[in-house]
């Protein structure tokens, strides 16, 4: 087929792979324009805007599809279908309209629940004993369209945001080339009302761990906001992100180290600490971060 492909974070790399991979004409990559980064804060390609030029695919990265010049440029493409995931900008009708058989969005939760910007983290954090993938034909609602395709996946104990999103984008990109094999055989489900729910933008303010809560409640929130932003403490003015954490048995005074391998004390339960980035430094395991900043059996984070 001849699409139009909408992407830009490293969730839609694969996805552009598998289109490319199994024969499909990519007509034009649109994506995210380059933003300053880095410290030269010099403009850099997204990921997809990357992959794309070792690929030799036409980019196009506009600030808006709003206007008619960027509608009719899309609509002269002429594609079959446009595949998005991740891209980043709302799609105006005209844009929904232009592919012969419209906008396919591939979403990362079990729609209806979890529509919105970031579905991976809000499952995480709400302690979801499952996720997945939806195929979703676009619409003007935000992910309200009906699901051509859905596959479930069990969300592991210790698994971290980055650690499902990954698998979650190996997932879609088989799951669209399947779609579009069967495309005009799959039956369309209308998503019901019931179940509902928004996962809202990260804010960075969520990120502070509140070690009165439950054990259950930080871990999730540690493993959650895994790796960005991070969720964190301040240890005498300075700023520990906690990137991987497991329920373990403990108690004590919330915040209270129990032990030389990192189990923290919180209102109910205990947390093990298994990865840790101090500011201005890189993520290490525990182990490794204790031999340069100790802390020790009764300190309190």
């Amino acid at each position: 087929m001849r699409i139009v492909f909408m992407g830009t974070p490293e969730f839609s790399v694969p996805v552009l792979d598998a289109l490319v991979a199994a024969g499909h004409e990519i007509a034009a990559v649109y994506c995210q324009p380059p933003r300053p980064a880095g410290r030269g804060k010099k403009d850099r390609p997204t990921p997809v805007h990357a992959r794309a030029e070792e690929l030799g695919l036409e980019v196009r990265h506009p600030v808006s599809l709003k206007g008619a010049e960027a509608q009719a440029e899309f609509a002269a493409l002429g594609a079959d279908v446009a595949v998005v995931v991740a891209y980043g900008l709302i799609l105006p009708q005209a844009v929904l309209d232009a592919p012969v058989h419209g906008c396919l969005n591939i979403h990362a939760s079990l729609l209806p629940r979890w529509r919105g910007a970031a579905p991976i983290h809000r499952a995480i954090m709400a302690g979801d004993a499952e996720t997945g993938v939806c195929i979703m034909q676009m619409e003007a609602g935000l992910d309200t369209g009906p699901v051509l395709l859905r596959q479930a996946t069990v969300i592991g104990a210790e698994e971290t945001t980055a650690q499902l999103h990954d698998r979650l984008s190996e997932m879609g990109a088989a799951l669209i080339v399947e779609a579009l094999a069967r495309l005009g055989s799959l039956e369309a489900e209308v998503q019901p009302e019931d179940g509902v729910t928004y996962a809202h933008k990260i804010d960075k303010a969520e990120a502070a761990v509140d070690w009165a809560a439950s054990a259950v409640e930080v871990d999730r929130k540690i493993r959650g906001l895994s790796p960005f932003p991070g969720a964190w403490v301040d240890v005498d003015g300075v700023r520990l992100k906690l990137l991987a954490s497991r329920l373990v048995d403990g108690s004590g005074a919330p915040g209270e180290v129990l032990d030389d391998a990192l189990t923290v004390a919180c209102g109910s339960g205990a947390v093990q600490l298994l990865r840790l980035q101090r500011a201005g430094k890189g993520a290490q395991d525990a182990a490794e971060f204790l031999r340069g900043m100790p802390l020790p059996k009764g300190a309190r984070l």
